[in-house]
């Protein structure tokens, strides 16, 4: 159950991102095509960052601590990037238009994100 509402909180940042960040976009026709790219392609997100993600910081552990962290919103920025890019590879309609757009991409699927998961808590996190 935590894994289905941690998919869609992701679909719904991803979705709000489209709308706000300019060089996002998913142009799937209909409203129910662009839902299910969403949910998809908010699944692919997890999926890179839970493989990658560990593995840069492992790796880049010195980028991280001479830039006080700062270095991680680079990684999210080229995470988001992968993701478009297996987006591609699946043909589905979500386009990332270059670093920049996937740098303020990031951040506002991070904190749209972390928003949503105020409201609507993750059951498996109850302690």
């Amino acid at each position: 159950m935590g894994f289905l509402i941690r998919l869609l909180v992701t679909a719904v940042a991803l979705w709000i991102t489209t709308l706000v960040v300019p060089g996002i976009s998913v142009t799937g026709g209909s409203t129910a095509r662009n839902a299910l790219t969403l949910v998809v392609v908010a699944f692919i997100f997890g999926a890179v960052n839970a493989v990658l993600k560990p593995i840069i910081k492992t790796v880049g552990c010195l980028f991280y601590i001479l830039t006080l962290g700062l270095f991680a919103l680079v990684v999210n920025a080229l995470l988001f990037l992968v993701t478009d890019w297996f987006a591609g590879l699946f043909d589905l309609p979500f386009r990332v238009d270059g670093f920049w757009a996937a740098f303020w991409g990031a951040i506002v699927v991070a904190v749209v994100g972390w928003l949503i998961s105020l409201v609507v808590p993750d059951p498996s996190e109850r302690r």
